[in-house]
């Protein structure tokens, strides 16, 4: 069972289906938009289909978008395959900062196609442009994602499919190449003049909304893919909030999230696993932080953890002198006498100027053992060869 929420997406008013022809790959951007809308125009049944993880998307703003945009969307949460792609290491890497941009749209596309047979559609479609993108929608690249991903019989750019061979979508007859479009490169002009064609009056705004393009959302995931043994989709939505902050000794790592609002405070809480420790104040107002697996932590760490939690609490600070953190698990308790000087010194987030190298480094390391496996089985494949031509030679097999 795919983990769907669907919302609205059985109404059947204008522009809604429950028997899709075709699913659209929907970001919430004005290229997929689009995509859409010039494909409800053809007269298909469309259905937007929004994926959302820890580093983009979102669940909520679904709902919005088919208020606003009279779409059928549903939504997928595909955070536990991007987690698995995180940890194995993108085959074809990372952009600038920490962005796998090629492997994410293989993973979409080939989760997408998952879902347009579960519902008896025809083809995806999505809302790339040719050249638009450095990384990802060259056409080279654009041609590798489509192999890799295992759709070329039922994948359609229909914003930029004049530039490109066509497909068996447009072959099948489903839809009509001669009204498909040919846009092309990093400009929005073309877009802006068909939304308004097309009667859009809220326009998105421009950009990927990926957080794994900032290099402070990196850092902090990096951390997490690096520091942890098996980190999940829920560590990488934890590195999202508050003031992080990591402690290491050796080859054991402590993570400690604060928050900075009250809003953070409750998505602290909400967040808080097994063996996790929610750490807030005695006898003040205060932050709440989150000892990630802290009921194993030992007892000197858990102190500095409720030392950094009480130098972000000002009563506390104001008070000059020791106060009390309680470190609860569950309905058990502890209290904590601390000091309320801040250990920057123990409990600190590397600098993304730091962090940037170590990517860089492993990334050289990754590509020098691929291109040694390549150059083996290039090897490998030329003596078989030679030995064969051997063998033709000399048919006796002396």
């Amino acid at each position: 069972m795919l983990p769907l929420r669907t919302g609205a997406c059985c109404r059947t008013s204008a522009g809604m289906s429950d028997s899709p022809q075709i699913i659209v790959l929907f970001s919430g951007g004005l290229d997929s938009l689009l995509t859409a809308k010039l494909l409800e125009r053809q007269g298909l049944a469309v259905r937007c289909l929004h994926f959302y993880s820890p580093f983009f998307g979102g669940e909520a703003v679904a709902a919005r978008w088919r208020k606003i945009y009279d779409l059928d969307i549903v939504t997928q949460d595909v955070g536990p395959q991007f987690a698995a792609m995180l940890r194995q290491r993108p085959e074809h890497g990372f952009g600038k900062v920490l962005n796998p941009c090629v492997d994410c749209k293989i993973l979409l596309l080939r989760e997408a196609r998952k879902y347009m047979e579960s519902v008896g559609a025809k083809a995806l479609a999505s809302g790339e442009v040719l050249g638009q993108r450095p990384m990802s929608q060259r056409r080279d690249t654009l041609n590798v994602i489509m192999r890799d991903a295992a759709v070329a019989d039922i994948l359609l750019r229909p914003l930029c499919a004049k530039h490109l061979p066509p497909t068996p979508v447009e072959e099948s007859g489903l839809v009509d190449r001669s009204r498909l479009l040919g846009i092309w490169g990093r400009g929005r002009t073309e877009q802006l003049s068909l939304a308004k064609e097309y009667g859009i009056k809220e326009i998105p705004t421009p950009g990927g909304g990926c957080r794994l393009t900032e290099r402070e959302n990196a850092r902090r995931y990096w951390l997490v893919l690096t520091r942890l043994p098996e980190p999940s989709a829920s560590d990488f939505t934890l590195a999202n909030l508050g003031r992080q902050f990591w402690h290491s000794e050796g080859q054991n790592h402590y993570w400690l999230c604060v928050g900075r609002n009250s809003a953070d405070n409750d998505l602290l809480a909400a967040a808080a696993g097994p063996d996790d420790l929610v750490l807030r104040m005695r006898d003040m107002p205060g932050p709440l932080a989150l000892a990630r697996n802290g009921a194993l932590w030992p007892e000197d760490v858990l102190r500095t953890a409720c030392q950094m939690t009480a130098s972000y609490a000002p009563k506390a600070v104001a008070t000059g002198g020791d106060v009390f953190v309680r470190a609860r698990r569950g309905e058990e308790f502890t209290d904590v006498s601390v000091p309320t000087q801040r250990c920057e010194d123990l409990w600190n987030e590397p600098a993304w100027d730091e962090i940037k190298g170590v990517i860089r480094a492993e990334a050289r390391e990754r590509q020098a053992a691929q291109d040694a496996a390549k150059a083996a089985a290039r090897e490998a494949r030329y003596e078989a060869e030679r030995l064969e031509a051997g063998r033709e030679d000399d048919p006796t097999g002396a």
